[in-house]
């Protein structure tokens, strides 16, 4: 199993191109199975829940060409599937998200119960309710969803819960379901937006894309399409969060500063220099004291629970004290044993942290438990003395495009132990 060996103490500097969201690419690339026609999609990243995702479309029957720079071409044409069985789920929970496509145009889907990043519970009452109000007929049996529909139908749906995997596929099934369907009560994310406008490109109707209440009109079919999946906002916090704890000069280019508003204006109250343009972030650290942070994590809008534990690590080396409240998932501090085997000062009470930040973490062999947990670890690394090996990487290479080609052409001492 893969390791990662980073000796801290490196200043960041220089640019780096941010990757294509990996959180719109897995519904994107779910959604190719609404229609017959072969769909391009580029600016995907190479990322194993990528490869993942592009081996349970080949079960299901679809033809996927990975061209150049990771593009890839689906024709879903003949899908002789319509499961997606254990193995492949358990890696990944956006798995789930192939239910609301197979059931919108073929009418049949039998889903197992996802996996993923044990970070608290997820539950698929959201999924299972909408299609149920659509006209499905939805059982659990033996550890698989099954669900069919002759032709699901459009409904008023309110979720119970803002999910963002719950907005996702039943934005999916409604697409190609008789008459029309409002979900309230949607998730805002940009990754959602991506998806619908994806399904837009491709004949869908859609209003309402980016709100809690999104309105879709059914349509019979779907056409092909050529589209670029938007880029990555986690990876591009996660290194604007790397420049600032190592007192660096970062350039981020093809990236989207408006989805990022919250992340920026806590690198500024951090301490950091921020500038941005159309499609670029610059931050500068150099000479700059780093201040603590109080966070606490929200749908969005509000302050992402992608990047809550970067910037536990900023407050752990910043001058001051800080409380980082998670209120989205239950069980996504798990990096905080490991952070305090390299001299963090915290102290956790429910479901807030008391950061006190100390004036240099201690390099330890530590171990990543889920995919943020993970860059936080490397995070960590990068600012700890002496050489911090993080191991069970397989987690970072879920969510992170050559993590360590990208932090080691800005300076970075990071390399791949096999």
């Amino acid at each position: 199993m893969d390791k990662l060996a980073i000796t801290g103490g490196a200043q960041l500097e220089g640019s780096v191109t941010i990757s294509g969201a990996k959180n719109a690419t897995l519904p994107i690339l779910a959604a190719t199975l609404l229609t017959d026609e072969p769909v391009c999609i580029s600016n995907v990243p190479h990322l194993q829940d990528v490869t993942t995702t592009i081996e349970l479309l080949g079960r299901m029957g679809a033809k996927v060409t990975v061209h150049e720079q990771m593009e890839i071409e689906v024709d879903a044409a003949e899908i002789t599937e319509r499961q997606a069985p254990y193995d492949l789920v358990k890696t990944m929970r956006a798995s789930i998200l192939v239910l609301g496509p197979l059931l919108g145009r073929f009418g049949e889907a039998d889903v197992s119960l996802p996996g993923g990043c044990a970070i608290g519970a997820r539950p698929i009452d959201v999924h299972v309710k909408g299609l149920q109000a659509m006209g499905a007929d939805v059982d659990i049996i033996d550890g698989y969803i099954r669900a069919r529909a002759q032709r699901l139908h459009g409904a008023h749906i309110v979720m119970d819960v803002v999910s963002v995997t719950g907005t996702e596929n039943l934005l999916m099934a409604a697409v190609l379901a008789e008459g029309e369907t409002i979900l309230e009560n949607a998730a805002k994310e940009p990754e959602v937006e991506d998806l619908a406008e994806f399904l837009i490109s491709m004949g869908a109707s859609i209003s309402g894309a980016g709100s809690s209440k999104m309105t879709v009109r059914g349509v019979e079919r779907l056409h092909g399409t050529n589209y670029r999946v938007q880029p990555d906002r986690i990876e591009a916090g996660t290194f604007l969060v790397a420049a600032a704890i190592t007192g660096g000069h970062l350039r981020l280019k093809k990236v989207n500063p408006s989805h990022l508003e919250n992340v920026l204006q806590k690198l500024q109250q951090a301490g950091a220099s921020i500038e941005i343009g159309d499609d670029w972030i610059e931050l500068d650290m150099r000479g700059r004291e780093l201040k603590s942070v109080d966070i606490s994590t929200e749908v969005y809008p509000g302050f992402p629970t992608d990047m809550q534990a970067q910037f536990v690590v900023l407050d752990a080396v910043a001058n001051g004290a800080a409380a980082v409240t998670e209120n989205i998932f239950e069980n996504r501090f798990m990096h905080i044993p490991e952070l305090q085997r390299m001299g963090a000062n915290i102290s956790l009470s429910g479901n807030t942290a008391v950061v006190r930040g100390v004036n240099q973490l201690k390099a330890a062999p530590v171990m990543a438990t889920d995919l943020r947990a993970s860059a936080s670890l490397v995070l960590a690394g990068l600012v700890a003395e002496g050489e911090t090996i993080v191991d069970r990487i397989y987690h970072i290479d879920r969510g992170y495009e050559c993590i360590e080609e990208k932090l080691r052409q800005i300076g970075a001492q990071i390399r791949r132990l096999p």
